[in-house]
């Protein structure tokens, strides 16, 4: 298989690339991860109205909440439907947009 893991190949090995990239560890610290969903929020089924493409109340799952300067959105995943059957969409929207079960 052409690009296994042979010894003996012609090509070195990711460590040796690596290595010879000039980048050496200790970098910058990685930023602070975002804070978590609060628990009682996550999992939490909702009213999606209007979304982009397609029309009326559909039910949704919120995921998570951020605010923006605009105001605060949802992540949610909803089912529309395709031309081959429903298609799973997970989209920020606005908060205008969901509404509770």
């Amino acid at each position: 298989m052409a690009g296994g893991m042979h010894r003996g190949s012609s090509r070195p090995s990711l460590g040796e690339r690596a290595a010879d990239s000039g980048v050496r560890p200790g970098g910058p610290p990685p930023a602070a991860p975002p804070p978590r969903p609060r628990q009682e929020d996550a999992g939490r089924h909702c009213w999606v109205h209007d979304p982009p493409g397609a029309s009326g109340r559909l039910p949704g799952l919120l995921v998570e909440w951020r605010q923006r300067p605009g105001g605060w959105q949802g992540r949610v995943a909803y089912a529309v439907p395709g031309p081959h059957g429903p298609v799973l969409v997970e989209a920020w929207l606005p908060a205008a947009a969901l509404q509770q079960r």
